[in-house]
């Protein structure tokens, strides 16, 4: 066989392979499985399974990352996801592949092609994996709470003030939101007061844009919570806001330890992959949100 037919051949593989995995994804999204890991481990192990299994097509290896490449690509295209969904995504669907494809090109060196052995263990270990968030009840718990600490200058009453005054996002966002996330802009609300709604919209660009609304629920000298109403914002597609609560007390003359806590479910899995990033999201929000609303202004 020729380098040109061999070349032919791959790229049928792949195509072949990213239309399973596409199928797939299609079938999930209409259960309302899109978040689950049916998605982030069992579709990349579809693609590299498909492959694997197809005549020769190239090396395992090369082959995989080149179809999980193209598929990621295909994704940002055809079903519309963000850049940011896929850069988050892109580590666990290599890892999937590059697994599967590791273990069936030491099947075959072994066992000299045949590997039915292999395939079946293969479907045990990934099959769990991937079925996180598909069956009811079989998941990771879900509801998460993050807490960030940081000293201002200024005293408690101005820090009251400041949390009390309508919200302004005018500081640099932390890197880490500056890759795709939605933006906040047009806050609206003020007062500390039980009662008292906030609401934040978020730009997606041509995802749209939607809003985030928070009511005081539990008003006290140095503490205020915040439960969430209503979230229509692309962020669901990662979580959904259960509420804040914010904190402060004197630490020294003229500065005050202020602690902030979010709260939220976690929509995406496997938990073990998604957890941690989602945690780190959300530490480097509740920081941003300490420095922007929570430090007195000049004049204050």
């Amino acid at each position: 066989m020729g380098e040109a037919e061999g070349s032919r051949r791959t790229w049928v593989a792949i195509i072949i392979a990213i239309t399973v995995a596409s199928l797939a994804f299609r079938l999930l999204e209409i259960g309302g499985l899109q978040h689950t890991s049916a998605v982030f481990v069992g579709i990349p192990a579809i693609l590299a399974i498909a492959l694997v299994l197809s005549p020769k097509p190239g090396t395992p290896q090369g082959v995989a990352g080149r179809a999980v490449a193209l598929g990621l690509l295909v994704a940002g295209i055809v079903f519309g996801e963000g850049f940011v969904c896929l850069l988050m995504a892109s580590p666990l669907f290599f890892g999937v592949a590059a697994l599967v494809t590791a273990i069936v090109n030491r099947s075959r060196k072994r066992s000299g092609g045949s590997g039915g052995k292999t395939y079946a263990l293969m479907l045990v270990l990934l099959t769990p994996a991937a079925l996180e968030g598909v069956i009811p009840g079989f998941e990771v718990g879900r509801e998460e709470a993050v807490t960030v600490e940081r000293t201002v200058a200024g005293t408690p009453e101005q820090v009251a003030a400041a949390l009390a005054r309508t919200a302004r996002f005018d500081r640099t966002l932390p890197a880490f939101f500056q890759l795709g996330f939605p933006m906040p802009m047009h806050p609206s609300g003020s007062g500390l007061a039980v009662g008292s709604v906030r609401t934040v919209g978020f730009d997606h660009g041509h995802h749209g844009s939607g809003t985030l609304a928070l009511r005081v629920v539990e008003s006290a000298p140095g503490r205020v919570s915040f439960a969430a109403e209503r979230d229509d914002s692309y962020l669901l597609h990662w979580l959904t806001w259960r509420g804040a609560e914010v904190r402060w007390a004197a630490d020294g003359a003229g500065r005050t330890r202020v602690r902030w806590t979010l709260r939220y479910r976690r929509r995406l899995d496997p938990a073990w992959y998604f957890g941690p990033l989602e945690r780190y999201g959300t530490r480097q929000a509740a920081g941003y949100l300490i420095d922007s609303l929570a430090r007195p202004r000049a004049g204050e």
